[in-house]
């Protein structure tokens, strides 16, 4: 099991470019089962999650084609298969989002229940509620959700999310595209990656408005083409770096991401301290050799701050000037980071869902572990801002989620190397 190995450094500074967006990725992927033709999806991230949705497809008999550019052409036609096996649901919670997909084309899925996960519990019975509503029948045995459309198809339904659920919102979309009737979706989920979603399964054929709002109407279409489609770049990615260089009192430039995605990290960055420009596919920040200021944050759905940046803001504000209070209302164990930070010598108290953090001026380095993606990322970042050497441990989990990092923080300067155990 690799780790990384990372020596305090001063400001990063440079120039990235950001890859395709892992959270948009996912259910595209899935969504190709929809269509009985050739979809061929560009710009995909490299990382692990992505290798093991095509393992999933792949499993399913599914025909896949890499070209010279490295996008994926995925033919739904060739599928023989509709179940998604314990083996490899196990390893990525995103595999359910393939039951959607399955049930609406081929009348019936079988899909491994996904267990839970380091951050929290996240059921998928607002998946199922919404394909219950659609005339599914449902089955959950032996850790298996069986599903199987009524005679005729799904049929278009009114569906109330009783929470705001990205997965569900994206699932039940997708099923609906191929539904007879209307759909239409309330409470949905608003997340650019749903908008990323609408927009191709839009170019797939399908007739989807509103996404990007907290109702999407779908009308069901009897088939859906095959297309070219390109995922957006990742918000996520992009904020994670933005934050490093903010941390670490440096400049950055990302090339290839919307503003408009990052609004309520922008806002808060520039709370901090940051200057910040930004065109249609491009952001700088620069901190003008400045120690951060705290800032205040709480999670919330989007458009309010997003819990997948909850951490590495975390991770700034432990060396920033000032008190500050990070609440997480999303994921009940996401402040699971903070005890390795205060191994660095972070003063970071908990008390319920809020962090409260004292700042200072550097951390020092210290074995630490991850345990979960973004902690991951955090625990770099706070790295980077210590004196001496920071090995982070259980480094899979950012392979899950960011393409290339010690390439793209070495590009900035940063003193970053993977290591075998």
């Amino acid at each position: 099991m690799d780790k990384l190995l990372i020596r305090g450094c001063g400001p990063l500074a440079g120039e990235i470019r950001v890859s395709g967006s892992k959270n948009a990725a996912l259910p595209i992927l899935a969504a190709t089962l929809l269509s009985s033709e050739p979809v061929l999806i560009r710009n995909l991230p490299h990382l692990h999650d992505v290798t093991t949705m095509i393992a999933l497809l792949r499993s399913m008999g599914t025909e896949l084609i890499v070209d010279e550019r490295l996008g994926v052409e995925i033919n739904g036609s060739t599928t023989t298969k509709t179940t998604a096996p314990y083996e490899l649901v196990k390893t990525m919670r995103a595999s359910i989002l393939v039951l959607g997909p399955l049930l609406a084309h081929f009348g019936h899925a079988k899909v491994s229940f996904p267990g839970g996960c380091a951050i929290g519990s996240r059921p998928v019975d607002q998946h199922l509620r919404g394909f219950e509503a659609m005339g599914a029948i449902i089955d959950i045995d032996e850790g298996y959700i069986t599903a199987r459309a009524p005679e005729g198809g799904l049929k278009g339904a009114h569906v109330l999310f009783d929470m705001v659920t990205v997965g569900g919102t994206e699932n039940v979309m997708m099923a609906a595209a191929l539904a007879k009737g209307r759909t239409v979706l309330e409470n949905a989920a608003r997340e650019p990656e749903i908008v990323d979603l609408a927009h191709c399964l839009i170019a797939m054929g399908a007739k989807i408005t509103g996404h990007g709002t907290a109702t999407i109407t779908i009308d069901g279409v009897e088939r859906l083409n095959g297309c070219t489609y390109s995922v957006m770049p990742d918000r996520i990615e992009a904020g994670t770096y933005l934050v490093a260089a903010a941390a670490s009192r440096g400049s950055i430039r990302l090339r290839d991401i919307g503003p408009e995605t990052l609004e309520a990290v922008l806002v808060k960055l520039e709370e901090a301290g940051a200057k910040i420009e930004s065109g249609a596919d491009w952001i700088t920040l620069d901190m003008e050799g400045r120690q951060p200021k705290a800032v205040n944050i709480k999670t919330m759905p989007y458009p309010g701050f997003p819990t997948d940046m909850q951490a590495q803001f975390t991770a700034m504000n432990t060396v920033a000037d000032g008190v500050s209070h990070v609440t997480e209302t999303i994921f009940e164990n996401r402040l699971i980071q903070t005890h390795e930070m205060n191994r660095m010598g972070a003063k970071i108290t908990i008390e319920g869902n809020t962090a409260m953090i004292k700042g200072i001026d550097r951390l020092k380095g210290a074995p630490v572990m991850a345990s979960d993606l973004r902690a991951s990322a955090s625990l770099v970042i706070a790295g980077l801002v210590a004196d001496g050497e920071t090995l982070v441990d259980r480094i899979y989990h950012i392979d899950r989620g960011y393409e290339c990092i010690e390439e793209k923080f070495l590009a900035l300067g940063a003193d970053i190397r993977r290591v075998a155990n």
